[in-house]
């Protein structure tokens, strides 16, 4: 009896181990799962946000993270609607120009927020030759071809697929661009993929293949006010570019094919300057543009991913810095907004209320042998990147 006792006693003992261990076990996955959920400092969301003319529906994705950086983006255009990041005081706002709803956005406008192509920037009378063929593209901007044309990328619907895990949210657009649209060779298969960091930064990595040789030069076109206040010029931002050389225009907007030194001239950014210094400056450049609508030759180009520029508003602290592996970037200060189109809480955007930052290969390449090329054969993968950093100082 003793021994069947004692025999009772041992197994009830190991049942309840075994019961204990099993409860430890579910607790430390608990744990586990929780402490995942917890690294979790990004959102992603989608909606609906409307239907195009032609009939095409319409979703918009808003991605957050814990530091108060809040982007939106459409699947019309890739156009980035609203970018939100916090002042030296907390206060959350709105630092990119853009519009209420879908209609406004399929209405002309200068490119708010979109993504740009296939050729970001200008080509010079619409033509270029490759191979010994000519290519006649769409004049949109007299007398030259202007940002892919009037149908390009910025209008066009893209696919989405999104991914959130950890600190990263991301946003991956897809879009076939068919062999001969808007007068490119090449079915060309794109990629721009948006990723949100909690540290306030936004990557665009930019990808494609093409089955026939094209030119591309992919941009993001946002018009920036990192003051919040859209009825208040840019002039005060100061800005930084790391460039010693500048890619000169004529009076088409089209680079005279030399690259000159920005040494004691308005277009000299090596130091923090506010964009109002010079900017009325009696200078042919400035002239030409009507202001600041110039890329900059980068500095440093053989080290790939590097600081390009920057951009400071000292009232509300906001401090912009854009990261990128492209040979220039096109800073452009307003100068077209002409009061004519409706501000989200009333008004209009008025004259250089808005400036961008758009890094690139430098305009009309594809007719410029002394350039950095911008030719994208078939079999070559075409990968780029730019990182746009928000802090506050």
């Amino acid at each position: 009896m003793n021994v069947l006792k004692r025999c009772i006693y041992g197994i009830s003992i190991i049942t309840f181990a075994l019961v204990n261990l099993q409860c430890k076990g579910k607790q430390k996955e608990e744990k586990e799962v929780n402490s995942t959920q917890k690294t979790d400092s990004v959102s992603i969301e989608k909606k609906e946000y409307g239907t195009t003319p032609a009939g095409q529906k319409v979703a918009i994705y808003t991605l957050k993270n814990q530091k108060g950086m809040e982007v939106n983006i459409m699947t019309y255009g890739g156009i980035i609607t609203s970018l939100k990041v916090p002042n030296k005081a907390g206060v959350t706002e709105d630092v990119v120009i853009g519009f209420n709803n879908l209609e406004q956005y399929t209405k002309a406008n200068p490119y708010f927020g979109a993504l740009i192509g296939r050729y970001g920037n200008r080509i010079a009378k619409g033509k270029f030759t490759l191979d010994g063929k000519e290519y006649s593209l769409a004049i949109n901007n007299a007398p030259n071809a202007l940002h892919g044309g009037p149908e390009g990328f910025h209008r066009v619907i893209w696919t989405a697929e999104e991914a959130k895990g950890g600190d990263v949210a991301t946003l991956k657009l897809k879009y076939l661009s068919k062999d001969m649209e808007e007068g490119y060779p090449g079915n060309l298969t794109v990629f721009v993929t948006y990723t949100l960091k909690n540290d306030n930064s936004l990557d665009v990595l930019y990808e494609a293949t093409t089955d026939k040789k094209t030119v591309l030069n992919l941009t993001q076109h946002s018009y920036f006010n990192l003051s919040a206040d859209f009825t208040k010029p840019i002039l005060d931002h100061q800005i930084t570019i790391d460039a010693d050389k500048l890619v000169p225009i004529a009076a088409t907007l089209i680079p005279t094919g030399k690259l000159t030194d920005v040494t004691n001239t308005p277009f000299d950014f090596r130091k923090p300057k506010t964009v109002g210094k010079d900017i009325e400056a009696k200078d042919e450049q400035l002239k030409n543009g009507l202001g600041y609508d110039h890329c900059w030759v980068l500095n440093k180009q053989d080290k790939g991913d590097r600081f390009a520029a920057s951009a400071y508003e000292p009232t509300s602290g906001r401090l912009l810095e854009v990261y990128t592996d492209q040979p220039g970037i096109q800073f452009y200060s307003g100068n077209f907004l002409d009061g004519t189109l409706p501000m989200r809480k009333g008004g209009t955007y008025a004259r250089r209320t808005g400036f961008c930052l758009e890094t690139q290969h430098y305009p009309d390449s594809p007719n410029q042998k002394d350039f950095p090329t911008t030719v994208l054969n078939s079999g070559e993968h075409y990968k780029t990147k730019t990182t746009f950093k928000f802090s506050i100082k």
